[in-house]
């Protein structure tokens, strides 16, 4: 018996990686004044690789904030993270300036 080409392209289609599933990742963080703003006061971020859109959880010390990918960046070696002015108030980093985080 033939498979149908739609049944295998269904198949392909809807297929789920383990690859798709999010990384955890630690390192420097920095926060810059000229955010694209967030709707309604939204916390924002820059990430190199992760898709626009995306909500990441950024924790430092015993705040964790969660903030949505609208820009690419940093692009200073070591940082994983770039985060909107309102976001680094929230995290509580702005008198530090660059900070060891955890994102997710």
């Amino acid at each position: 018996m033939r498979a149908q080409p739609t049944l295998l392209f269904c198949l392909a289609t809807f297929s789920f990686s383990p690859f798709s599933v999010a990384h955890a990742e630690s390192g420097l963080a920095s926060y810059y004044g000229y955010a694209k703003a967030g709707k309604g006061g939204e916390l924002t971020c820059a990430h190199r690789t992760r898709p626009f859109g995306s909500v990441l959880r950024v924790s430092y010390g015993s705040r964790s904030i969660q903030c949505r990918v609208n820009d690419r960046g940093p692009f200073i070696r070591g940082r994983i993270v770039d985060l909107s002015v309102p976001a680094a108030r929230a995290l509580g980093m702005m008198s530090a300036g660059v900070v060891r985080v955890s994102v997710e």
